[in-house]
């Protein structure tokens, strides 16, 4: 767990921990997502950080803290185990409930600047990894860094959920992980993340080669424009490395549903 007065760097920002609270940058789409939270607080949404305002530092917000540990590599024991993966499906299943009913300002900016919300569509956590989730005494605690959050499609957060976390990966990022020989089946983890949601895996298959191209595709529009965090991961070379995983999952999905 991140300490008192510690700072820790994830993919997009650098945080520090305040106490019982987060520091975080401010960004052109943190009142968006100050609006997310607190109307996950109202409906009494747990396992998500509440949005506290601004911080003593300008630029600066402030959320709560989520005690535990993170799903960083070699991941935690209970997300390893059967009772993680489904712990995950339903915390998905019950956020889709309680975010169903929230309609966001009309002014309300997203990390992608053409994203719009429209009847029909849900608010995506929009960066479901496994890093994402914090753990405590083999539960999950909830999921932290709402700064991708995107008006999509429901199915579309269920399968990045299942890419980051079954894992639907390369090889070398399963064992990276933790996941290997001793571990249930991909097929069946998958089964497992779907039934506790209410998803048809091969829904769930379909879903995520259509974000993984959308993603791809995002990051060459948006990358080039200098804006974070899309030229961030245009940078870092990100899109080879999701058309690789794309073609894996592609080319095993009769095994990952179990038909092999």
């Amino acid at each position: 767990m991140i300490q008192d007065g510690e700072l820790m760097r994830g993919g997009l920002s650098t945080v520090r921990r305040d106490g019982e609270t987060i520091l975080r940058p401010w960004r052109v789409w943190t009142p968006a997502v100050r609006e997310l939270l607190r109307h996950l607080e109202q409906v009494g949404f747990a396992g998500v950080p509440r949005a506290l305002g601004d911080g003593p530092v300008d630029g600066h917000e402030v959320v709560s803290l989520l005690r535990g540990e993170v799903g960083l590599s070699p991941w935690p024991r209970a997300l390893l185990a059967d009772e993680g993966v489904t712990a995950l499906g339903r915390w998905l299943r019950d956020y889709h409930e309680a975010v169903r009913d929230f309609r966001p300002s009309a002014q309300a900016v997203w990390c992608d600047p053409d994203a719009r919300w429209r009847p029909g569509l849900i608010m995506r956590h929009g960066d479901l990894t496994s890093w994402n989730s914090v753990w405590a005494d083999d539960r999950l605690v909830g999921v932290i860094d709402w700064d991708l959050a995107i008006p999509g499609e429901a199915l579309d957060d269920l399968a990045q959920l299942a890419w980051y976390s079954v894992p639907l990966r390369l090889p070398d990022r399963q064992r990276r992980v933790g996941y290997g020989a001793a571990g249930a089946p991909l097929a069946r983890r998958l089964r497992l993340l779907c039934d506790a949601y209410g998803a048809d895996p091969a829904d769930v298959l379909d879903a995520l080669a259509g974000l993984q191209r959308a993603e791809t595709e995002r990051i060459a529009r948006l990358g080039p424009l200098g804006a974070d965090p899309w030229a961030a991961f245009l940078r870092q070379n990100f899109i080879p490395d999701i058309e690789e995983e794309r073609a894996w999952a592609l080319a095993r999905r009769e095994e990952l549903l179990g038909h092999a």
